[in-house]
């Protein structure tokens, strides 16, 4: 009797210890115990944020700059006038 009961507990401790397995939590305890592992990893993900956003204000702004200069060239008579002062405000800028 208590022969089926131990082999049916082995097998559901296997079940479990295969899922924490699967599931790195020993991993997961290690790193979050390491504070030095912790403070590491924010610092460069800060980093690559930083300049993830910095790449990528710049490349959209480029892009917008470029469309509205072809708009200008269009010659559409309100829009073209207001994208115009734009550019001109930014070429002004771009120089300080």
């Amino acid at each position: 009797m208590f022969g089926i009961k131990k082999i049916k507990l082995n097998q559901k401790l296997d079940e479990v210890s295969n899922i924490l397995k699967k599931s790195n939590l020993e991993e997961m305890a290690y790193i979050l115990g390491s504070k030095k592992q912790i403070i590491v990893r924010n610092f460069f993900a800060g980093i690559s944020r930083g300049v993830g956003i910095g790449i990528g204000v710049t490349v959209i702004t480029a892009i917008i700059i470029a469309i509205m200069r072809k708009i200008v060239t269009l010659n559409i008579p309100v829009i073209g006038k207001f994208v115009s002062d734009i550019i001109d405000i930014v070429q002004e800028k771009k120089y300080y």
